[in-house]
This record gives C-alpha cells, structure tokens and sequence, in this order.
C-alpha cells in the first residue's frame, strides 16, 4: 500500500474512532449534566493547550516572540469574530445586552471553537502526513497518538456545542464537517509539504489563541452565576480533572 493510501485511511479512521468516541459519551448526558460538565470542558480545553498545543509550538517554531504575538493577535481575531456573530444576532433577536435571561450564548462559543477545532485538526493532519513521509512505523504511532489526544478534547468541544444550544445532532455533524481538516492538511502536507512545514507553529498558535478564548471569555464567566460554596467546589475539581485527563493521556503516549 503506497504512503498516500496510509495517509488517508489514517485520518479518516482517527477523526472517527475520536468523534464518535467523544459523541457516545457527550450525547448521553441530560442537560443537568451538560451544565456541570462545562467546568470539566474548560478543564479540557486550558490542559490542552497549554499541556500539549503551546509546547509543541514552540518545539515546532524558531521565532518564539513570533508564536506568541500568533496567540494574542489570534486571540484578538477570535474577540472580533464572536463581536461580529454577535451583531449579526443582535440584528435577528433581542441583544444579549437586554435584561432577559438566556439559556445558552446563541452558538457564540459553539462558533469559536469549530472555528479553532478546524486549525487545530489541520495541523493534526499536516503531523500525520510529515509521520508518515519519514516512515509508516512512525505514521501508525503518530496517528494512534493524536487520536487519542483527541478524544478527550472532543468530548470538551461536544459539551462546548450543547451548552452553546446546538442539538445533538448538529453538534455531531458540524464537529464530523471540522474533523475533515485533518484529512485536508494530510494531503496539502503531503504534495506540498516543504511549503507548508513553516506554518505548523502559526496553526498550533492560531489553535491556541481560540482555545484560550473560549474557556476564558466565553465558558469561565457563566461559572460565576452559581457562587454556592459546594458548586464553587464542584466547578474546581471538574476543572482540574479536565486538565487531569489531558495529562495522563499524554504522558501515556509519551512513554
């Protein structure tokens, strides 16, 4: 089988294994549950990128300032964007700004993360691509790696989509659209990847800087409308166990 072939039917296999892993398990929670695991998605999310994207950023980038001009200027990229999803529901419905209580953020933080999730699994593929033009053996490895890195993220960015008001069904189809990144950077990376290996750390970055937002601006702030002590207290171990899994898996694939 050429590398090509390998190629493909890794990133097809690993964006499967990892969607619907994550989407049997964010599916099946009732909406109580939903609200609870936001805290553990932020968990997710804050792990993720600074356990795992940023470091691999910076191995990847030879201009360190450079990457982390990226991270903010991406992160002020993704504040005008949320603005612009906002006027533009501001035009359709009552602002956000009005005195009404709302049950989720129309989609705002959904929006985001889809937009980031879709860099962050472009560079997976560009990876898996750069894996397997070294060697086959090392392409299997790096695909089992990044699968299982996914799974937890994607479980964070299925509960990100619920609690941001997409159904079930939307939220796995739009995170199954955004996984086909990953089989469009193997590709681009393997018929251009002298081009394309430069702008590993600026995704990764790009990645990063939408991740940041999200858990920050978007999803942090709604865990401070419950200020029991007992809530407070939930929220922060669900927290640290998000972040918890991001560690242990990757110092699993690590050894």
């Amino acid at each position: 089988m050429e590398i090509i072939h390998w190629i493909i039917i890794s990133t097809i296999l690993g964006s499967l294994i990892s969607i619907c892993l994550s989407g049997l398990f964010a599916m099946s929670a009732n909406p109580s549950q939903i609200q609870k695991l936001v805290s553990l998605a932020i968990g997710t999310l804050l792990g993720a990128t600074f356990l795992e994207v940023i470091p691999h950023a910076i191995e990847r980038s030879q201009n360190i300032e450079s990457l982390f001009l990226t991270i903010l200027g991406g992160i002020l990229l993704f504040f005008i964007l949320e603005k612009f999803v906002l006027w533009r529901h501001c035009h359709i419905e009552e602002c956000e700004g009005h005195e009404h209580l709302v049950k989720d953020d129309h989609g705002r933080s959904g929006t985001m993360i889809l937009i980031g999730d879709s860099f962050h699994n472009f560079v997976d593929g560009v990876l898996i691509a750069a894996a397997y033009i070294t060697d086959i053996k090392l392409g299997v490895i790096t695909t089992l790696a990044i699968t299982a890195h996914e799974i937890p993220q994607e479980v964070g960015d299925f509960l990100i989509l619920l609690n941001s008001g997409f159904t079930k069904l939307k939220a796995f189809t739009f995170n199954l659209v955004s996984s086909g990144a990953t089989l469009v950077g193997a590709l681009l990376a393997y018929f251009a990847f002298d081009s394309v290996e430069f702008l590993i750390p600026a995704f990764l970055g790009l990645a990063a800087s939408s991740m940041i937002y999200v858990a920050v601006a978007d999803l942090i702030p709604g865990l401070h409308k419950r200020t029991e002590i007992a809530a407070t207290v939930e929220q922060v171990i669900l927290i640290l166990l998000g972040i918890l899994i991001i560690f242990s898996v990757g110092n699993f694939i690590h050894v």
